[in-house]
């Protein structure tokens, strides 16, 4: 079975328009997470991670979300050979809903059904690319963006394609902000993962884009990161509740370093899903302790991009690789004492580290669940 290589990437947040402008700014400690007080949105202040020039990056003819893609999408392809017009590479969508705010613009109406479906997004974005083929479209809640590399990686192995670009993305709506409010899911402070006086999630905007290839030739870094064991599971517990145990969340976990020969001691970190609601960080701080991964230094980056639904599996790989590279380990932003039951390691310092491998885990609604490695060749 073939390698599968990643050959380029882009991360487009409110903290930068590139990769590397956006893990300096992890680096440094930065967060684009502020108060919001939008009356268009929410009747009462929020904290987010949102853009805050939106005009300077619309595209004529697409909508917002479409234009964060699309400029995300061309950063990438701009540091490789590949591009969508070859028949060889196969275009994959990671998110959660897309266009959904048109719903919420009278204006829109007419032009509903071509652009809040989902396949239809996708199909306008290939598209703007002269795409050969016809995209994919993954959108299983908040593990989107890591199923959608895992399916890349499967797709390139089977020959069909060899080369795949992965672009996870969602915006923020007033249907998406009342939804978690509805929840009691939003805190009204910064997210603090793992932490005891967490209250919540705050939601972010992002667009984030990774190129796959099975052709090494396409890579032109010296260290080069493939995509290596994954897996999925599902609790089947609740539509929004996560297990209650982490066995299911465990075993997708001990499925993917199985798959990749790996033991605790040959990891690096783990980049966990981490977003500072009880059930979550509870359920994954067992499914670590479950898994024998509680010696492992473990972050969440939702204190520096918030929850970015869709796009978070893919900003949040590109970061943990990132970090492989440059060897390092990050802290856990904002956090400061125990809050969860599991026996975890919370990474609380800038570190250095030589090990060639990481963990990234999602979680979502309807129970859930994705686990990949990536390692250096």
């Amino acid at each position: 079975m073939s390698r599968v290589y990643i050959a380029s990437d882009n991360i487009f947040s409110p903290l930068g328009n590139s990769t590397a402008e956006n893990f300096d700014k992890v680096m440094a400690g930065a967060t684009s997470l502020r108060v919001v007080n939008n009356q268009h949105l929410s009747s009462t202040p929020f904290v987010a991670a949102m853009f805050s020039d939106e005009n300077f990056f619309l595209q004529e003819d697409y909508t917002r979300f479409e234009s964060y893609c699309i400029a995300s999408i061309k950063e990438a392809l701009n540091d490789t050979e590949i591009s969508l017009s070859l028949p060889e590479t196969i275009f994959i969508l990671s998110t959660t809903k897309g266009n959904i705010e048109l719903i919420e613009n009278p204006k829109q109406r007419n032009t509903l059904r071509s652009k809040v479906s989902l396949s239809q997004t996708a199909k306008r974005i290939a598209s703007h690319f002269g795409a050969s083929n016809s995209p994919l479209v993954i959108s299983n809640a908040c593990i989107s963006g890591v199923l959608s590399v895992m399916v890349a990686k499967r797709l390139l192995e089977t020959g069909q394609y060899r080369h795949a670009v992965v672009t996870g993305a969602d915006v923020l709506s007033k249907f998406i902000i009342s939804g978690f409010q509805s929840l009691q899911a939003m805190s009204s402070d910064v997210c603090k993962p793992f932490d005891k006086n967490r209250s919540g999630i705050n939601l972010g905007e992002c667009a984030a884009t990774i190129v796959l290839t099975a052709k090494e030739e396409y890579v032109s870094t010296e260290k080069k990161v493939v995509v290596n064991g994954n897996a999925s599971s599902n609790d089947a517990n609740h539509i929004s509740g996560p297990s209650r145990t982490g066995e299911e969340l465990a075993g997708a976990v001990l499925k993917a370093m199985s798959e990749s020969g790996l033991s605790a001691e040959d990891l690096a970190f783990i980049s966990a899903h981490g977003t500072a609601t009880l059930f979550n960080d509870e359920m994954e701080a067992k499914a670590f302790t479950h898994a024998s991964l509680s010696s492992v230094p473990l972050h969440s980056l939702k204190g520096h991009f918030g929850h970015t639904l869709g796009a978070a599996g893919v900003v949040e790989s590109i970061i943990s690789y990132q970090s492989l590279l440059n060897g390092v380990i990050l802290p856990s932003k904002n956090f400061e004492e125990m809050g969860v039951s599991g026996k975890i390691n919370i990474s609380q310092t800038l570190s250095r580290t030589d090990k060639n491998h990481t963990l990234k885990t999602a979680s979502g609604f309807g129970g859930c669940n994705a686990a990949i490695v990536y390692s250096l060749k």
